[in-house]
């Protein structure tokens, strides 16, 4: 079996009015790209972890409209929430309505042989700023509540991390420690791009986690230095579809 990851899909066959060929022409025809490259590269023995904003569904009924063209693309696949899946419904419902190939992490651990996952969604927070990394463009889909003023926003997305922070240590106290290869999902970085310790590596650390796999940045500049990799025993990695130029990209 091997691994691959991938995030950001951001699937519009259920709302094609939201499709991310808006934000430029690397995003063109993006959902063919994923398909193809997925469909070349990846078996159905293969396992790929995608690390949130799977779909711009707002409901469940909707979403499994694209989780169902996830689901006939080979392998097995383990998903995690992202900042954009507004469609994301309890454990039960999940459990109840996902496609057979798909499973998912909230608040557990999956464990496939000698190779455990956990991982949660993260948020913002005020440790690292990816401002130096970033092309950025209007991003008319994000959502802010216009009532909250500049500091209510950034005390209500601390408030929202250190919830998140809690989320994934109930999600790294079920990863099995006898395991060969610990890996970890979250759609934000849990690191600054340059590998400065943080209050999530600092976790990342203390589980002996290998293998970091999130998403969230999108138009990373090609100017620059490579942004993440090694710290101390863990491997961070950006899996952001655009970033990967939509191809998935195999971790072990």
């Amino acid at each position: 079996m091997n691994i691959f990851a991938i995030a950001d899909l951001h699937l519009c066959f259920s709302t094609p009015n939201k499709s991310m060929e808006i934000f430029g022409p690397i995003w063109k025809d993006y959902e063919q790209k994923i398909k193809e490259n997925w469909g070349k590269n990846i078996s159905k023995d293969d396992l790929v972890l995608i690390a949130g904003d799977i779909t711009w569904a707002m409901k469940l009924k909707e979403a499994l409209i694209d989780l169902e063209w996830i689901h006939n693309l080979p392998g097995k696949k383990i998903i995690i929430k992202g900042n954009h899946d507004y469609w994301w419904p309890s454990f039960s419902k999940l459990k109840t309505y996902l496609p057979p190939s798909i499973d998912f992490i909230q608040y557990n651990a999956i464990t496939i042989g000698d190779i455990s996952i956990s991982g949660t969604r993260l948020w913002d927070t005020d440790e690292f700023n990816f401002n130096d990394y970033i092309n950025y463009i209007y991003n008319p889909k994000v959502k802010k509540n216009k009532n909250l003023e500049e500091e209510a926003q950034k005390e209500l997305s601390q408030k929202i991390f250190v919830r998140e922070i809690e989320r994934l240590k109930l999600s790294l106290n079920q990863i099995d420690k006898n395991a060969k290869t610990k890996i970890i999902m979250t759609h934000y970085p849990p690191i600054s791009a340059d590998l400065k310790d943080s209050k999530v590596s600092k976790l990342l650390d203390e589980y002996n986690i290998d293998i970091s796999v999130f998403g969230h940045l999108h138009n990373v500049k090609t100017d620059i230095k490579k942004p993440f990799g090694q710290k101390n025993k863990t491997q961070y990695v950006l899996t952001s579809s655009d970033f990967l130029n939509f191809n998935p990209i195999k971790i072990l």
